[in-house]
């Protein structure tokens, strides 16, 4: 199987331009100019821990001729506008650092400030979280923590003198305390902090239902920040818990056959739900790179490889020797105020597209990939 796995990255990246990348189906059909983004973010940060791990060449030289296609010479990146404050495009400016270190590229330090002008200037919520965007504004969303926070707690440890590590602890406490439902032990999609929003509860500002791949975004996070973070207090002590915890609670809804998990968490029974690859695979990640960071007891290892087993059982199939992973819902998301659609309802969560190869299954696909390699070399 993993040999098959292999030959699924080679398709990815063979098929895959700068300009055209075969695993951004969302900006292929909405007709998306080329632009910094989260979605080829989350496979340039898998290719290069893959690089890490097995040294292949092949990994390094895609990602830095994929990089360098957006990243200028003075450090600005092709269609990153700060003033969107979209903590989305923050998220593939982490691989800038290891660019950094493997080519001693300035254009890659400058990109780096860059990116960080935007860390400083991005609204906050009265709790001081970071708005998810200006056009999503007072709003905390799950995947949001993964999307910005790697990349500020490196800039921290490597270029900051960790001054701001409180903030980022802050907002993954802030999380914690409003957006998890302590009944169910699960964590809500999104929080309004004015309440006022069309989707969320007027009493709690919270959105209605529990969505796996924002919650798979959010326990990624915890341990890619863990990763970056140089503070063993933080880690003993409020993301070990944190994370231990958190896993806890969702497995509390794992299919017992496929050891996945469904696009609704809560909701296994109801017609239309699904078993999703994305929010399944980062699951596995974070429980495999949990054990391996000391985060969770080697007793969560199995589990870990187990989900990633059926993930590709279920989902990587092959065609006269194509290879595709499917079960990817292509995109969810809550509101704006013009897209009513969107209301965080059962409904709308199913209603989306499931498709094939996007990078949202893919990439975590590889991390987890990659942590299996890691994990299993260890013991």
């Amino acid at each position: 199987m993993y040999q098959l796995i292999d030959q699924f990255i080679d398709k990815i990246i063979t098929e895959s331009t700068p300009e055209r990348p075969i695993w951004n189906i969302e900006s292929i059909k909405a007709g998306k100019k080329p632009h910094w983004n989260y979605i080829d973010g989350c496979m340039m940060t898998s290719l290069l821990e893959l690089y890490q791990e097995t040294q292949e060449q092949k990994y390094l030289d895609f990602v830095i001729n994929f990089v360098d296609y957006y990243v200028f010479d003075d450090g600005t990146i092709r269609g990153y506008n700060i003033e969107s404050y979209n903590v989305d495009d923050i998220c593939e400016s982490r691989v800038l650092f290891d660019l950094f270190r493997y080519t001693k590229q300035e254009k890659y330090a400058k990109a780096i400030e860059f990116t960080y002008t935007h860390i400083k200037n991005q609204p906050r919520t009265k709790d001081g979280n970071f708005w998810h965007k200006k056009i999503y504004p007072n709003q905390v969303w799950l995947d949001g923590l993964f999307m910005a926070q790697p990349f500020y707690a490196r800039y921290e440890t490597e270029l900051n003198q960790k001054e701001n590590y409180i903030d980022i602890i802050n907002q993954f406490k802030n999380v914690s305390q409003l957006m998890f439902n302590r009944e169910k032990e699960l964590y809500y999609h999104g929080y309004d902090s004015t309440k006022k929003i069309f989707w969320a509860n007027p009493e709690t500002g919270l959105s209605k239902n529990f969505w796996l791949r924002a919650m798979g975004w959010f326990f990624v996070a915890i341990v890619d920040v863990v990763d970056y973070m140089d503070d063993e207090d933080s880690k003993t002590n409020f993301f070990s818990p944190l994370l231990r915890d958190s896993i806890n609670g969702i497995l509390k809804y794992q299919d017992e056959t496929s050891k996945m998990f469904y696009q609704v968490v809560d909701q296994q029974d109801r017609k239309g739900n699904y078993l999703e690859t994305s929010g399944s695979a980062l699951m596995s990640y974070a429980i495999l790179k949990g054990v391996r960071l000391g985060l969770l007891e080697n007793s969560y290892k199995q589990i870990g490889i187990d989900i990633f087993n059926g993930i590709c059982e279920k989902y990587l199939t092959e065609k006269d020797g194509d290879l595709n992973l499917g079960g990817i819902v292509l995109v969810s998301g809550l509101g704006p105020e013009n897209n009513l659609r969107r209301d965080g309802s059962f409904e709308y969560y199913i209603s989306e597209p499931i498709v094939e190869n996007d990078a949202k299954g893919v990439g975590p696909l590889i991390m987890a990939y990659t942590e299996l390699k890691r994990i299993t070399k260890k013991t």
